[in-house]
């Protein structure tokens, strides 16, 4: 079953800058396509989609141009800013740098205040977006699943996809009250779930069996053909996973799936949901 990665970060120091990535962080060094397709061939993984990584403002659209020339990537899902005025033009900008390979744009939301993605402003942006077919990621906490909620019925033409099964706190306060905001965000028609980024809500020693309880909800609340998968590579490394430990166990988890539910998680619904 071959795979369609529908977020990897790729990380150029010397050619971008990273705000969050400080001295002594985990990540601060180069995490090129190269030593991803080193690891991700032998996985199955055939090609991958950029997601932005949070670069400097002004390095948005170089981030664009830059990785949708990359071998192997399929297409980039941008960074944005709907919260400001000429947001259409930073679209219009960004799809050409991307040279029509931009499929999606992402605000991380979870860093700004709420109120940041509830005005009238950012929802008539993210309007904008229906006419170029593109989709919106939604980056948020698992406490702030009802922003993104609002969000998808305010602009229901437009196809959100929920990153990282909603960010819920494993480690911590586990599965609830995660499940009920998961299950209620996934009645939007509009949202799609993407299965990632669970490893990094994790304590040291995870398993399949860890997460299986939420990979398994989110599949039964979004449905066999409103789920993709990511790795949030080289994120997910920060707590000690790798991209072998998270695609196998991902594969394990679905194990007793049928292959044409493998297939619409692996790769078929991604490139429906990202018109690849």
């Amino acid at each position: 079953m071959h795979i369609l990665d529908t977020h990897l970060h790729l990380i150029y120091p010397d050619r971008f800058r990273y705000p969050w990535i400080g001295p002594g962080h985990k990540l601060d060094r180069a995490w090129t396509r190269e030593q991803y397709f080193a690891e991700a061939e032998a996985l199955g993984i055939v090609s991958a989609l950029h997601m932005e990584v949070d670069v400097a403002e002004t390095d948005i659209v170089a981030e664009t141009a830059f990785v949708t020339g990359l071998p192997g990537i399929a297409g980039a899902i941008a960074a944005c800013r709907p919260e400001h005025d000429g947001f259409e033009r930073q679209v219009e900008t960004l799809l050409e740098a991307g040279q029509g390979r931009v499929k999606g744009f992402r605000r991380i939301l979870h860093e700004v205040l709420d109120d940041v993605s509830q005005t009238g402003l950012f929802v008539e942006n993210l309007r904008r977006l229906v006419p170029h077919g593109v989709t919106f990621d939604l980056c948020l906490r698992a406490d702030q699943l009802h922003l993104g909620k609002r969000l998808a019925r305010a602009v229901p033409d437009l196809t959100f996809v929920l990153d990282h099964c909603g960010n819920p706190d494993i480690a911590g306060l586990g599965l609830d009250p995660w499940r009920a905001a998961l299950a209620d965000i996934a009645t939007c028609p509009n949202v799609v779930g993407k299965v990632s980024g669970l490893v990094n809500h994790c304590a040291p020693g995870w398993s399949a069996e860890t997460l299986r309880p939420y990979v398994e909800h989110v599949i039964a609340c979004f449905g066999w053909d409103r789920v993709v998968w990511g790795s949030d590579h080289p994120v997910a490394t920060i707590t000690g996973g790798t991209l072998t430990g998270w695609v196998d166990a991902a594969r394990a988890i679905v194990a007793g799936a049928s292959d044409d539910e493998k297939a619409a998680l692996f790769h078929r619904n991604a490139e429906r949901v990202y018109r690849i």
